[in-house]
Formats: structure tokens, sequence, C-alpha cells
């Protein structure tokens, strides 16, 4: 038969181990509110998921760097976020493991079947078991305080098993309604998006010269509720600015950042076009920028390259008025385009130099083509409908023409 083996711990060093595993539960107890249930940014110096998001993210994006295929980068990039995901709930996993643990073994009075003594190890193993509630039985409390933990343990289990279940539905439905307004921007704005293609493809689409301007102030109102829902979505799950978009030419950075570009072409002074709704959706886009370059804990770049040098803004202007859209050009016109990128350009540039996506370009300067009107099958069907009709060359669209 088996004989019972029991230990008691009841030395000055148990309390104290007891204390420090009540402390581990409370922290990460604290920590899996703060960033399941509040739906607030925590300014507090120290939180317990930034400090695990730059323990893994930054060796993981250090080993990125290291490979050459800017495709294969990304790819290897956009597994960090859902992969983080599922760590971090392992991580508070094991952190309540081991703080019940440390309780436990602090308490003592646990019996286990056979001779073998019952040591922290064991305890840590009996604190899993109970955790999720595998209850075998070979590890047993024998005192009410240790029997009363084990019955709270596993109720915590459960809870946690609810944590996961509620969790990961609500960050993927959030991750949805932010990449469908960025998938369609593709054909708005091309692939990567810029400021001057959206609205020269406006103006392509208005009868009279310029942009209509019910037309862009839908736009603009579509993207200043976006930007709303990408600022409240990603202070309440954090997570989700790692999550990476389904092409490599497209991002919520490169979204945000094309939309402050087009607010700020408009804010500066396009002639016939009334800057209304545009300083609405610049307000919020830019409110966006700010408090998520502080969500991954961006640092300012004083060493950042100028994205639109003079002679790019010159070009800038000849695009535009190519489409009938004259944009200020004056002194005043000049300095309000500066003040106005110096609000948002240092937010997005930090924080997709932290993220390593890249920034879109304020205008194309070669065609390039967009997302939607790329196939894996496209060239062989180009090719046979060429043969078919004789022909050996594609044929270009007449100059203000569109591919549709």
């Amino acid at each position: 038969m088996f004989r019972a083996s029991t230990i008691l711990v009841n030395s000055h060093g148990s309390v104290v181990t007891a204390v420090f595993g009540v402390i581990i539960i409370w922290v990460v107890l604290l920590d899996a509110f703060e960033t399941v249930v509040l739906p607030r940014r925590v300014t507090r110096h120290f939180k317990l998921t930034a400090w695990f998001y730059r323990q893994t993210w930054i060796p993981w994006r250090n080993v990125a760097r290291h490979i050459k295929k800017a495709s294969r980068q990304q790819n290897f990039l956009g597994y960090f976020g859902p992969l983080s995901l599922i760590l971090l709930l392992g991580f508070w996993a094991a952190g309540l493991i081991l703080g019940f643990a440390l309780i436990q073994h602090g308490i003592g009075a646990h019996e286990q079947l056979g001779n073998e003594p019952i040591t922290f190890g064991r305890i840590l193993y009996q604190s899993g078991e109970t955790f999720f509630t595998l209850g075998y039985g070979d590890i047993v409390p024998i005192s009410g305080a240790s029997r009363a933990l084990s019955v709270f343990e596993a109720g915590m289990g459960f809870a946690f098993l609810g944590v996961v279940i509620g969790y990961i539905p609500v960050v993927y439905a959030s991750f949805s309604r932010r990449e469908i307004q960025i998938s369609m921007l593709d054909a708005r704005a091309g692939s990567p998006p810029s400021a001057v293609e959206l609205l020269v493809r406006l103006a392509g689409r208005s009868e009279d010269p310029g942009v209509d301007q019910k037309v862009l102030d839908e736009v603009l109102r579509e993207w200043e509720r976006w930007a709303g829902e990408l600022l409240e979505s990603q202070i309440s799950y954090p997570v989700l600015t790692f999550f990476r978009s389904q092409h490599s030419n497209q991002s919520w950075v490169g979204a945000l950042t094309t939309m402050l570009d087009v607010t700020s072409l408009v804010l500066t002074g396009i002639e016939g076009v009334q800057p209304g709704q545009a300083k609405l959706t610049f307000a919020m886009a830019r409110h966006a920028a700010v408090d998520l370059a502080q969500v991954v804990n961006a640092k300012y770049d004083a060493t950042a390259a100028d994205r639109l040098p003079e002679g790019d803004l010159t070009a800038l202007r000849d695009a535009l008025a190519a489409a009938g859209l004259r944009l200020r050009s004056d002194e005043y016109g000049r300095d309000k385009l500066a003040r106005l990128r110096s609000m948002y350009e240092p937010y997005v540039h930090s924080t997709a130099k932290n993220l390593m996506l890249a920034l879109p370009p304020w205008r194309f300067v070669t065609k390039t083509r967009d997302n939607w009107q790329a196939g894996p099958w496209d060239r062989v069907i180009q090719a046979r409908g060429l043969a078919v009709l004789g022909q050996k060359t594609t044929v270009t669209p007449p100059p203000g023409e569109d591919h549709f």
C-alpha cells in the first residue's frame, strides 16, 4: 500500500514566499484587467503587457532585419501579432500558476501519494493541474486554507478560459473592421496609397473641373470615423498595432498618413474646395497618430528624412494642376503646409520605424498597379487574349483614361 508523505511549512521564509505569490497574482490580474477590460490607455510607468511586448517585439524585429527579401521579411513580421496574442495569454496563465504555487508552498499542509517528498516543483505542478482543472488528485491540500486556495485557483482557471474565448474574437473583429476600410482605399488612392492619387482620382470622376465637394466630404467623413475607431480599438487592444494588413504595401499607419496628407493639402488651400470636413478629419486622424505613437512606445527621431522636399512639392502641384486642382503656392500656403505636416509627420514616422512599416509617398513618381489589378493568372490570360486578337503588344489607355 502507498504511504502518505506530509510536509508542513510554517517558517518566516514561507510567509515571504506567500506574500511574493500574492504580489505576482495581483500584478497579473491588474494587467489583464487593464488590457482586456479597461477601455483606456494606462499612463503608469510600468505595465506588464508593455514590458512583455518590448521583450518580445525587439528581438523579433532584430531577426527580421536579417531577412533580405522584402516579402519574406513582411511575412515574418506578420506572424508576430497573432503569435504574441497567444503568448501573452500563456504568459498571464504562467504568472497565475506561479503565484498560486508560491502561496501554496507558503501555506504548506499538502499530502502526496507515495514516499516522494513534496518539493516546490511538485507544488508548482499541483498548481498547474488545479488551474487547468485536471484534478489528478496525486497531491492533495489538507488544511482549510490550502483547500480554499485550490478552489479559488480552479475558479480562476475557468475565468481565464472565458477571457480567452471572449478576448480573441473581439480582437479579430476589430482587426476586420480596420482592414475593410484600408482595402477600400486601394481603388481610391492606389497601392500603396498616396494623397495626390486620391485627389486626382476623385477629380477624374467629377463632371466639372476639380473635385466634387459632396463626394470629397463623404470620403473624408468615412475616414474621420475610421480614425476614431482606430484610436478606440488600438488603445483598448494594443496588440492590434502589431497586426499587419493582408498586402505588404498596405498598413494602418500608411492609411492614416495618407488621410493626414490629403487633409493637409485641402487645408492648405485648393481652389474651389471647401475645407470644413477636412478640418474635422485632420483633427481626428492627428489625435490617433499622436496617441498610437505612445501606445507603440515610439521615440522622436530628429534625423527623419523630409517626405516632401521642395522639388517634390513642385511636382505635386503640377500633378494636381493637371487634374484641375490648383494648390495654393504662395508663401503663406507653403508655410501652412509645413506647419500642418509638422503636427503629424514626426509621429507617423516614428511609429512606422518602430513597427518596420513603410510610409506612403505623397505622389507616385511612376504609375504602379493597384492590388486589385494584380492576379496570378493575368499574364497567361492576357497573352492568350492578345494571341487570339493577333496582337503582340498591350493596349495603353489614352491620356486621362484609367484602367476601368
